[in-house]
């Protein structure tokens, strides 16, 4: 196996924002924000959209996240008059 070649893990929370959500876990991602997890440590904090507890798959339900106001703007131009 060649030396040095395999990026370096290390904890990182990741959370969701919409579903009140965080987990920590191991990543190779990069972030300059930081959060105080629950056991009093300090981990890099990666945000993200959807995650297991906002994914319709995994709720069962349909919610429509919205960023960028697409859905506002597909409605106005494709809704019904």
């Amino acid at each position: 196996m060649k030396e040095n070649i395999h990026p370096n893990y290390r904890p990182v929370v990741f959370q969701d924002a919409g579903a009140n959500f965080a987990f920590l876990t191991r990543s190779t991602v990069e972030t300059k924000e930081t959060i105080k997890w629950e056991d009093g440590n300090e981990y890099p904090l990666v945000r993200v959209d959807v995650s297991s507890k906002s994914h319709p798959f995994y709720t069962g339900t349909q919610n429509i996240v919205d960023t960028a106001g697409r859905v506002d703007r597909f409605r106005r131009k494709y809704g019904k008059k």
